[in-house]
C-alpha cells in the first residue's frame, strides 16, 4: 500500500516539476517576444516621428557645421550665442519638407497644451469651406490643392471637412489633457501618424484662406479696419486677392513651397500666438531675433522657433 502511495506522489512530483519547467519556458519565451515586439514598435516610432527628441545644442551645432568656412563658424557663434544669452540649451529637430513651420508651430501648440484661439471657440470651424461657397459665393475653392497630393475636384469640400474634424477633435483631446507627460505622448503619436498630420496642415492652410477672403471682403465694402497684416500680403502682385493668394502660394504649401515671412504674420494672428523667431543665419544684424505678429495681445501664449535658411524650422528649448 505505501509502496503504490509512493509510486503516486513520484509521478504527482515529477508531473509538477515538468509542469514548472514547461511554464518558465513559456513566460521566458513570451517575455523575449514581448520585448522584441516593444522593441519594434518604439522604433517604428521614431522612425516615423516628425519631430525628434531633444538633442543638446552645442553637439547639435557641432555636428552639422563642422569645418572652418565662414559659414559653418558663423553657424557656430550664432548657436552659442543661443546657449549662453537665451538660455537655449537644447533642440528638438523636425522633419524638413514643405509642412515644416507649420509642423514646428502646431507641435508647440498641442505640447503645451494651448487652447483653441478665441474666434475658433464662437465658431463652428467644421462649416467654414461651405460658408465660403454658399455665404460669399466662392466656387473657386474647388480648385484647392491639399499639398503633394495636389488634388482639386467636387470633392474638394468632403476632404476639407474630414481636415476639419481632424484638427477639431485632436486640438480638443490634446489641451484638455492636463497632465503633461500624457499630453507629450499623445503628440508623439499624433505626429508619427502622417496622414492625420497633413490633415491638421491643410486644415490650417483653409483656414488661413478663409481669413484672407473675409479681410478681403472687409476692405471692397470699407468695413472696420483691418491689421496690416491682410494689407502687406494682398499687396503682393502674387496674392492681390483670395484666388489668386490660393493658387500661387497656399495649393504649393506642403508640396513644393513653405509659408514664407509674410504668411507667417497671417499663421500666427490666427493662431493667436506669438512667434518669436531666431534666425541663425542673420546673426549679428536686427534681424537675428523676431516676433510675428508685430501687434500682440498680451494674454497670447508664445512659441519659439529656430532657423538656419528661412525654409526649415527646429524647435528650441529653454533651460535656466
Amino acid at each position: 500500500m505505501w509502496q503504490k502511495v509512493k509510486v503516486q506522489l513520484m509521478l504527482s512530483m515529477s508531473f509538477l516539476v515538468a509542469v514548472c519547467w514547461y511554464c518558465r519556458r513559456l513566460y521566458s519565451f513570451l517575455a523575449q517576444l514581448l520585448k522584441r515586439w516593444s522593441n519594434y514598435l518604439q522604433r517604428k516610432l521614431i522612425r516615423n516621428l516628425s519631430v525628434l527628441t531633444e538633442v543638446d545644442l552645442l553637439g547639435y551645432s557641432a555636428r552639422e557645421w563642422k569645418g572652418e568656412t565662414k559659414q559653418a563658424k558663423h553657424m557656430r557663434e550664432a548657436y552659442e550665442e543661443l546657449f549662453w544669452s537665451y538660455h537655449i540649451k537644447y533642440l528638438r529637430q523636425v522633419r524638413k519638407d514643405n509642412y515644416c513651420v507649420l509642423r514646428a508651430v502646431l507641435f508647440q501648440i498641442f505640447s503645451q497644451g494651448i487652447p483653441f484661439p478665441t474666434w475658433m471657440k464662437e465658431r463652428d470651424i467644421l462649416k467654414l469651406p461651405e460658408k465660403l461657397l454658399y455665404s460669399q459665393g466662392c466656387n473657386w475653392i474647388q480648385q484647392y490643392s491639399f499639398g503633394p497630393e495636389r488634388y482639386t475636384g467636387p470633392n474638394v469640400f468632403g476632404k476639407l471637412r474630414k481636415c476639419m474634424e481632424t484638427l477639431k477633435t485632436n486640438w480638443t483631446e490634446v489641451s484638455a489633457t492636463k497632465d503633461q507627460e500624457e499630453r507629450g505622448n499623445m503628440c508623439n503619436t499624433l505626429f508619427s501618424d502622417e496622414s492625420k498630420e497633413h490633415k491638421l496642415y491643410e486644415a490650417i492652410k483653409f483656414i488661413m484662406l478663409y481669413e484672407v477672403v473675409e479681410a478681403y471682403e472687409q476692405i471692397k465694402n470699407r468695413e472696420e479696419p483691418i491689421p496690416n497684416l491682410f494689407n502687406l500680403l494682398l499687396a503682393r502682385d502674387s496674392s492681390s486677392d483670395p484666388l489668386s493668394f490660393m493658387m500661387n502660394h497656399l495649393n504649393a504649401v506642403g508640396d513644393s513651397m513653405c509659408l514664407d515671412q509674410v504668411e507667417l504674420f497671417l499663421l500666427a494672428y490666427l493662431l493667436e500666438v506669438k512667434i518669436r523667431v531666431y534666425r541663425l543665419h542673420k546673426f549679428n544684424t536686427e534681424e537675428f531675433q523676431v516676433n510675428y505678429p508685430d501687434e500682440y495681445r498680451r494674454e497670447w501664449n508664445e512659441i519659439s522657433l529656430l532657423t538656419e535658411d528661412d525654409r526649415y524650422y527646429h524647435i528650441p528649448l529653454f533651460r535656466t
